[in-house]
């Protein structure tokens, strides 16, 4: 049984996405172009915010931010342990140490009331993780970033679509990063990121950064990465975002449902759904009590 059944959401969208395709391969522009333009418009307009700079992961996306921010050797990021391996790695991978605070056990996000015991003078920047699906505690969390000056990079790849206190998820940082991974709600025919925010100098770094540090073609201002977002998954993201929306609306009645049924089994406890969240649901996680439960809950719903 597979996870997730990407071929029946395809073919609910399936013309939709084909004349995408046909769209892209009969302009020829396959790296960047008009659809990546359209489509980081059509993100920032979604979220709600005034830049949105299209990348070719999502951990592209986390790592260039950090790259935009100027931070690397000798500074710290402060994370959660309980995420993607992607999170901690793009800190490490920029000379940087991540620092771990451990989680809030009932949204599994990052404690916030933990955070600020771990902040030290190389301190530079706070990277929560929107996990599952549900957002962070950002008002907290924002606080703390405002009164030690540090950036806030919200790791958004499996919350697109998320909510705090009625503000999308990606725009309440200094970035929001998200990945288009195929298993995401808003999931690509490949990989693809992106990252959105307000400040126009960061955008413009991020521009630059993802096509080898140049402006203009061959005209190279700072060492920089092949990190382009393609026309095609552009082209498909278009289309899978005007459906995201409903998409969510789906999700989360089928959440209910299974909070209804799953929370009558004594060893399951469902998801919570902090107040102000509203959850997107990119995985309906539940916890049990012991491996012996768990192997007996796979054996009853199979």
């Amino acid at each position: 049984m597979n996870f997730l059944d990407l071929g029946l959401q395809y073919e609910s969208i399936k013309q939709e996405i084909n004349s995408a395709v046909k769209r892209v391969l009969d302009s020829l522009t396959f790296i960047g172009g008009k659809e990546v333009e359209e489509f980081e418009k059509e993100i920032a307009l979604f979220c709600g915010i005034k830049y949105a700079v299209g990348v070719n992961s999502g951990t592209d996306a986390l790592f260039l931010s950090l790259k935009a921010l100027n931070i690397g050797a000798g500074d710290e990021v402060i994370t959660t342990p309980f995420t993607f391996i992607a999170t901690a790695g793009v800190i490490a991978n920029c000379g940087a140490k991540p620092v771990f605070v451990d989680i809030n056990p009932e949204t599994f996000n990052i404690d916030s009331s933990k955070i600020e015991e771990k902040i030290t003078g190389k301190t530079k920047a706070i990277l929560p993780v929107h996990l599952f699906g549900q957002m962070a505690d950002m008002d907290e969390i924002m606080a703390i970033a405002k009164k030690h000056n540090l950036f806030v990079i919200e790791d958004a790849a499996q919350a697109i679509g998320a909510e705090y206190k009625g503000k999308k998820a990606g725009t309440i940082g200094d970035l929001g990063c998200f990945s288009f991974f195929p298993s995401k709600n808003l999931g690509a025919c490949g990989d693809g990121g992106m990252v959105v925010t307000n400040d126009a100098a960061v955008a413009e770094s991020l521009r630059m950064l993802r096509n080898h540090g140049a402006r203009r073609k061959y005209y190279h201002e700072v060492p920089g990465f092949n990190s382009r977002l393609d026309g095609l998954q552009a082209a498909v993201l278009r289309v899978k975002l005007r459906h995201l929306d409903d998409w969510i609306r789906q999700r989360r009645r089928v959440a209910a449902l299974y909070a209804k049924h799953l929370g009558e089994i004594p060893c399951v406890t469902t998801p919570y759904e902090a107040p102000g969240s509203y959850h997107c649901y990119n995985y309906y996680t539940v916890r049990l009590k012991s491996g012996s439960d768990r192997a007996a809950l796979q054996k009853s719903l199979s």
